[in-house]
């Protein structure tokens, strides 16, 4: 596996065009957790690429063809995974013709030393924990959902946190959970700026409770580790799947248990109507009489 300079990936992190096809959508009835298809600007902008690194890997053959609808290109989760496969085996200093190979004695059924075991990283370790749905609006709708609230501030903010994607004339919200979360708080009088603020530390936090939960398994349990050969990646592959609920389940706890005792503090906090100064409660009752 020769390194030549056509094994270096696009680095840039420019944004994809905006006439791109971009967008995302799911198939499936309300309720269902169906598999999401995307468009090439909205796989690029979930895989953390740039839209011509995404064309640069479809050229060089390390992605299977999407599907099409007339000219419209449509990937889905496999495709998603792919391209984190990718990411990560790039980071451990794989090159892209060493992963291409790879792929190749995968899809021929090849063992090529462990290709189907380091490609199976796809479908557990960098596939999403998170089981969001994205949101299409269009302006009209947005601005119904956020009334007064939807300004070039906003808008600015919430592209930057990745919250929203432009796909033409309509906008892609990240997760319908975040949505209809922010929608719900805007519409008990906080401002959307405020909300989009407490997005951002949620963010630094959430952060950096994965980092903690990343640093357990990786001191604890893989610290004699020097590479990752087939059977320690079965053994990863075991042990993050069993950490996906955990790691949830201790979050929500610790995070209920933290308001529970923030907001019996903060009504300990308030004065209330009996420590009021009045007759009987103070140094302020009726004094005309002695």
């Amino acid at each position: 596996m020769a390194d030549t300079a056509a094994d270096t990936a696009p680095a840039d992190r420019a944004a994809g065009t905006a006439g791109d096809d971009g967008g995302v959508r799911t198939a499936g009835g309300d309720g269902d957790r169906a598999p999401a298809e995307y468009r090439t600007a909205e796989l690029a902008e979930a895989a953390g690429i740039t839209v011509r690194t995404l064309r640069f890997y479809r050229e060089r053959k390390l992605l299977p063809p999407p599907r099409r609808e007339g000219r419209i290109a449509w990937y889905n989760e496999h495709h998603l995974a792919r391209l984190r496969t990718i990411s990560a085996l790039l980071a451990r200093g794989h090159t892209l013709g060493g992963i291409a190979d790879l792929i190749a004695a995968f899809e021929k059924g090849q063992d090529a030393g462990g290709a189907a075991e380091l490609l199976g990283l796809e479908s557990t370790l960098v596939s999403p924990w998170s089981e969001e749905t994205p949101v299409r609006l269009t302006a009209e709708e947005l601005a119904a959902h956020f009334p007064g609230e939807v300004t070039s501030e906003n808008l600015a903010t919430a592209l930057e946190l990745g919250y929203v994607a432009v796909d033409g004339d309509e906008v892609v919200h990240v997760s319908r959970r975040l949505f209809d979360a922010s929608t719900a708080l805007v519409r008990e009088g906080i401002p959307l700026a405020a909300v989009l603020e407490a997005g951002r530390v949620v963010r630094e936090h959430a952060d950096a409770i994965a980092d903690l939960f990343t640093r357990l398994v990786r001191d604890h349990l893989f610290a004699d580790v020097r590479e990752l050969s087939p059977a320690e990646l079965r053994r990863l592959t075991g042990v993050m799947d069993r950490l996906r609920p955990l790691s949830k389940q201790v979050a929500d706890a610790e995070l209920a248990l933290a308001m529970d005792r923030r907001i019996r503090a903060e009504l300990e906090s308030w004065p209330r109507p009996e420590d009021a100064p009045g007759p009987g409660n103070g140094d302020f009752g009726d004094d005309s009489g002695s």
